[in-house]
């Protein structure tokens, strides 16, 4: 009896031994199959911890270049002052005439020269173009009359032809009142280069291209308003500078 119940009790330990053991392999073969799927989640956790870090870090910034401005751009060759008859020289340099911007290449500080006379004769019957002298009236030189003379008068001939100075295009009439309220119409001639106002003349027409020395009008009368007046007409530039250079 004794005998028996000690075969059952062995037969029993041995089961249990043999069930731990089967129970610790197969946790053991779990943890095997299981553990490339935990590889992979730290795989993908650190992925995406390094995707975050990475976005964390400040993006590149494209600098871009300042460029400093230099005003008008400078030309490639001196034709467009020679062309005008003029030169190109350093501002430095003495000009007996009148200094042209933008016409020159190299430094800023190079201008064009141009020369006295630069325009032709304007009035019908000279040989050149004379300034009107001081009268009872005034003067006709720029700046005359305590600088109120913003314009230069050339002696003409009552109703004598007035002639183109230099080519270029009629950009409409003109008018200019004086101090005393006195009303002077005329034209308005522009090229690439230059722009006046011809005032005291009645215009052949406003408008169109016009050649050197075309005829652009006539000169009107001043003596029946100003009796002793000499006959002239009235130069102005657009940008209010002395025309004098130019005649």
């Amino acid at each position: 009896m004794l005998h028996r119940l000690y075969l059952t009790v062995t037969t029993l330990l041995i089961c249990y031994v043999l069930l731990s053991c089967a129970s610790e392999q197969d946790k053991r073969k779990g943890g095997i199959i299981q553990s490339p799927a935990k590889n992979a989640d730290r795989a993908i956790k650190v992925m995406r911890n390094d995707t975050k870090a990475h976005d964390m870090r400040p993006k590149a910034v494209a600098h871009t270049r300042k460029v400093k401005k230099t005003g008008s751009r400078r030309r490639r060759d001196d034709t467009g002052c020679s062309s005008l008859g003029g030169i190109c020289q350093p501002n430095w340099f003495v000009c007996q005439g009148r200094y042209l911007r933008d016409k020159c290449s190299g430094p800023e500080r190079r201008l064009c020269c141009m020369p006295v006379g630069a325009w032709s004769v304007l009035c019908a019957g000279h040989y050149n173009n004379r300034v009107r002298s001081c009268d009872l009236h005034g003067c006709g030189a720029f700046n005359s009359r305590g600088g109120l003379n913003r314009t230069v008068d050339l002696v003409c001939a009552d109703y004598s032809t007035v002639s183109a100075p230099f080519p270029g295009t009629l950009a409409g009439p003109a008018s200019q009142k004086d101090p005393a309220g006195f009303q002077y119409d005329g034209v308005k001639l522009v090229n690439n280069v230059q722009c006046v106002k011809i005032f005291n003349i009645r215009p052949f027409r406003y408008t169109g291209t016009v050649d050197l020395g075309d005829p652009l009008g006539y000169v009107l009368p001043l003596q029946e308003r100003f009796a002793g007046i000499a006959s002239h007409l009235k130069l102005q530039m657009c940008d209010g500078t002395d025309p004098s250079p130019f005649i």
